[in-house]
């Protein structure tokens, strides 16, 4: 088995036998990769702290058929805040539960991972209304499903002739008067919505709570679950809390 060494995040773990754990990571250099971590249920483990989900850790890996095995693993950075704060860790763990949807096996995957921890660091340094949102939205757009905002999806008509009025992500975007179905979206959320792709998050991402972001928000979640064609568990989790 041949040896190598990558960062990754761990985006989810499940039980393997009596004392081992298999870990889903995201990593730069080799896309989305499964590897057993051997005894790191037990009490005595070294590295079983250093892998739970959302750790950002340096590693060495031995590469097997199905799946490489987890030879060492070194923290990069603890994020205490995602795992002493309620809400920023169901808000992490949504964010590991659409990039492991999104994310390739063995295929390398710089900006997804760069994008990742761009926004875990954000979410434990300047929590907001709008940071899962935003990475939603960044994830579309990174897959190549981000929406039109500029003119109607459908027709082509583009302010100001057309009012734009409506969101269907099924269509593409921005719905104008004629065109609409799917959600309603108000000026200020479209406008928002504008900062948030069209390079402008950072002042996006200081907007207080309001209707607004909870507007930008819904459309992103319901967006993101049409392109996955499936729902996102951990956004149960946040409404629920």
């Amino acid at each position: 088995m041949s040896l190598y060494r990558d960062r990754g995040v761990v985006l989810r773990t499940y039980k393997l036998g009596e004392a081992d754990r298999i870990v889903v990571l995201l990593t730069p250099g080799h896309g989305k990769v499964r590897a057993v971590a051997k005894g790191v249920r037990r009490t005595k483990s070294r590295i079983g702290g250093r892998l739970e989900p959302l750790s950002h850790v340096e590693m060495l890996l031995y590469e097997g058929r199905q799946l490489d095995i987890v030879s060492q693993a070194e923290m990069i950075e603890p994020w205490r805040r995602l795992h002493e704060d309620l809400g920023c860790l169901a808000q992490g763990l949504a964010m590991a539960e659409a990039t492991e949807q999104v994310a390739q096996e063995r295929e390398p995957s710089e900006p997804l991972y760069r994008m990742l921890v761009g926004a875990l660091r954000t979410l434990v340094s300047q929590p907001g209304p709008l940071v899962l949102a935003s990475f939603y939205w960044k994830l579309l757009a990174l897959d190549g499903a981000g929406p039109v905002l500029d003119c109607c999806a459908s027709c082509g008509a583009g302010p100001p002739a057309a009012n734009l009025v409506a969101f269907d992500i099924s269509e593409g975007g921005t719905l104008c008067r004629n065109c609409r179905r799917g959600q309603p979206i108000s000026p200020a959320a479209l406008e928002l919505l504008g900062w948030v792709l069209g390079g402008q998050l950072a002042r996006a991402l200081q907007m207080p709570a309001s209707a607004v972001t909870g507007e930008v928000s819904h459309l992103a979640t319901i967006s993101l679950e049409y392109h996955l064609e499936r729902h996102l568990r951990a956004m149960h989790v946040l409404e629920i809390s």
